[in-house]
């Protein structure tokens, strides 16, 4: 899937475009819409904290970083045992999911307060009073939305697009 960005000045052409696209068989679930908190979003597809927030990136990071702590420490117990105890493999395996699972709690914590990064070239336009529709279409189908947007909608702004999946799994 490919996320279009199309920023609009109003609800009334998010609307129409929504519709549009949902004409063009673009599932509901498949369409975002974020705008600043004095807009009213009455009927539309609003942004979640998924798409709104910075939590996956931050997810990602906590768990690796978590991770890699929790390794180390497992790693240092078992080389200087605490107590003349002896710590196996299993303990350093432990530490590395417990250190996983808290780096993400935390992070997750901090991430969902923090704007989404991929967003901030709107964050403006939003402020502004302006109306961002993201909407995940399939590859093949990115040019025929583009350009039934642009046709239908020339005040909407085409903002460009991105992969909604990272490249490497």
């Amino acid at each position: 899937m490919r996320r279009l960005y199309f920023l609009v000045p109003d609800t009334q052409m998010a609307k129409a475009i929504v519709d549009d696209l949902l004409r063009a068989r673009i599932i509901w679930r498949h369409i975002h819409v974020l705008a600043d908190h004095s807009v009213t979003l009455d009927e539309l597809p609003e942004a979640s904290l998924l798409q709104s927030s910075d939590v996956v990136h931050a997810l990602e990071r906590g768990v690796a970083l978590g991770g890699a702590t929790g390794a180390l420490i497992g790693l240092v117990a078992l080389v200087f045992p605490p107590a003349q105890l002896v710590i196996a493999g299993g303990a350093v395996v432990g530490l590395t999911v417990a250190g996983a699972g808290f780096g993400a709690w935390t992070a997750a914590m901090i991430g969902i307060a923090e704007p989404n990064g991929r967003l901030a070239r709107f964050r403006e336009a939003i402020r502004e009073g302006q109306i961002l529709i993201m909407a995940d279409v399939p590859p093949l189908r990115e040019e025929e939305i583009s350009q039934m947007v642009a046709q239908h909608f020339p005040q909407a702004d085409m903002e460009g697009g991105e992969p909604t999946t990272p490249i490497f799994p």
